[in-house]
């Protein structure tokens, strides 16, 4: 008499597939989380700004993309190299 004419083994080998499918899928699930989390430190996303980026890089990122005009870039250029003369000026 083997066990899988007891009735109750049947159901036994299907949870075991199922716990050894469950396991896999998490590994592969542990393996793509770290390679995506790896990837994301090591360069921004696209349509982010760059962390610690200067205004003026981020200004010309802003003209580039079409998010401001011409005249806009400028008056904000503008005010970037005052708010810095400002600053260099009062330091001393």
């Amino acid at each position: 008499m083997t066990i899988w004419n007891n009735g109750w083994a049947w159901w036994q080998g299907g949870l075991m597939w199922l716990a050894m499918i469950a396991f896999w899928a998490l590994v592969a699930w542990l393996i793509y989380a770290l390679v995506t989390s790896v990837r994301r430190t090591r360069q921004p996303e696209r349509g982010e700004e760059r962390r610690g980026g200067d205004a003026r890089s981020i200004l010309d990122e802003r003209l580039a993309r079409g998010e401001i005009d011409l005249e806009e870039y400028r008056r904000l250029r503008d005010a970037i190299a005052d708010d810095r003369t400002s600053h260099a000026g009062g330091r001393s």
